[in-house]
């Protein structure tokens, strides 16, 4: 039966002992990260070799952000801009999406980790300040639109994170909790662009805190996974963020249980180590969040044919 998790790798190819684990376990879905990158060839294979492991057409994601967080590199892939400093607007975000969805459904990979629909401050930490669409609601929501769009018609599914807002947090989540102080009004600027975009197939919660309506992370507060399904109107699928970031404590198994039951459908774990899937499979139980699932896979499009280099000519005119 699938289990509710999306699951790392460990390096470049599948050995017998990992192909038969993942074969029990069943994940949902398998994201790749640098570890697991070295030539198109080489990630083809393991896309496809992944999928014959859980015998289906499973989602395979990877974070393609442009700028720091871009999994795919020159010289096989393009180098992007942050997302915060791409020149253009709504269009040249469709057109950049375009591209990139391209790149990856080559490779056999087709949901990516983005947009990124916080709102980027003053205070934003370096972790994630460039990688935010705009710093105002209204832009993050017209360029988080036009990239999931581009992605959607590429063949790939994109998953809006960090909801229900991370723009507001001056602590890097990989390392510590971040905590947010502001009032419950303010936070609706926060909210906004996932709002706008409550249609999108798959979400990633931010583990950050906001005093205002909890003691506990967002990934694991049913009161925040409530305000995501109710006020921002979310009824995708709604995966954590990584679970292995320190952010959050406690056990692997106590995390992934924690997030499971606060709401979240799918727990996601990323550093391919055996031990801590093994923990977060068995914690996460099985998908019961079929119907959500089945439709993020259903607007998996095969893409329609494109001149790519045309769609690269005009983004570059856009960019001035």
């Amino acid at each position: 039966m699938t289990s509710a998790t999306i699951l790392g790798c460990a390096g470049l190819r599948l050995d017998r002992d990992e192909r038969a684990f993942f074969r029990e376990a069943d994940p949902w879905g398998f994201i790749l990260f640098g570890r697991n990158v070295e030539t198109p060839e080489q990630i083809y294979r393991l896309t496809n070799d992944l999928r014959e492991a859980v015998g289906r057409d499973c989602a395979i994601l990877i974070d393609q952000e442009g700028g720091r967080v871009q999994r795919l590199r020159a010289p096989h892939w393009r180098e992007w801009l942050p997302p915060l400093e791409q020149p253009g607007g709504p269009e040249a975000f469709r057109l950049r999406a375009r591209i990139m969805a391209a790149e990856l459904r080559a490779v056999g990979i087709d949901a990516n980790c983005a947009p990124t629909c916080d709102v980027a401050g003053p205070q934003t930490h370096p972790f994630l300040r460039n990688r935010c669409l705009g710093t105002d609601p209204e832009t993050v929501a017209l360029k988080a639109r036009a990239l999931a769009e581009g992605l959607l018609a590429g063949g790939v599914l994109p998953v809006m994170k960090h909801m229900p807002g991370h723009g507001r947090a001056t602590a890097d989540s990989h390392l510590h909790l971040p905590v947010v102080s502001a009032p419950e009004e303010e936070l609706e600027a926060d909210f906004a662009p996932f709002c706008a975009l409550n249609d999108l197939p798959m979400g990633m919660t931010a583990h950050i805190r906001f005093t205002a309506l909890d003691d506990a992370p967002a990934t694991q507060s049913p009161r925040l996974i409530r305000l995501i399904r109710e006020h921002i109107g979310f009824d995708g699928l709604l995966m954590t963020d990584d679970i292995a970031m320190q952010a959050l404590s406690g056990t692997m198994a106590a995390r992934a249980a924690a997030s499971v039951a606060a709401g979240c459908d799918v727990v996601l774990h990323c550093n391919g180590d055996r031990a801590e899937m093994e923990e977060v499979v068995a914690a996460a139980g099985a998908l019961r969040a079929v119907e959500r699932a089945e439709a993020a896979l259903a607007r998996r499009l095969v893409p329609e044919p494109v001149d790519i280099a045309a769609l690269a000519a005009e983004l570059e005119a856009l960019a001035g």
